[in-house]
């Protein structure tokens, strides 16, 4: 096992934290995600199987598959960010029925809210996959 592993191993313990996350505030207590939401969630979800796999065989293929999923995250996220903040015209939400994708009510960290939340595990992951596959080049 080479020393770049333990930066495939954290982007693993970020995506695995999210999921478990957006899962518990799903199920347990019972909060309904907004389309945009949602969204995110397909993006991580893989996010930690597939890192999961990849750490526990050592295979660096599995960092190249993910990465695409971080990036399509981070913008995903990103962009919920921006509508959170108020960056983007209202007439621009894509969410219809269902919970509201700008008007966020939950809070956790101090006031932080979930998309900002999300925008960060997904840059973690992202730029622990490109620091660990830069390390681990042919």
């Amino acid at each position: 096992m080479n020393r770049s592993w333990i930066w495939l191993m954290a982007a693993w313990c970020v995506a695995l934290a999210a999921t478990l996350g957006a899962l518990f505030l799903g199920e347990v207590m019972g909060m309904t995600p907004c389309l945009l939401c949602w969204y995110q969630r397909i993006f991580m979800f893989p996010l930690a199987l597939i890192l999961g796999m990849s750490v526990f065989a050592d295979d660096r293929r599995g960092a190249v598959y993910a990465l695409p999923l971080a990036l399509g995250g981070t913008a995903m996220a990103g962009y919920h960010g921006a509508l959170i903040a108020g960056w983007v015209p209202k007439w621009w939400v894509p969410c219809g029925a269902g919970p509201s994708c700008s008007e966020q009510r939950l809070e956790i960290l101090g006031g932080v809210q979930i998309p900002w939340l999300s925008l960060l595990a997904f840059a973690a992951i992202a730029l622990l996959l490109l620091t660990y596959l830069r390390k681990t080049r042919a």
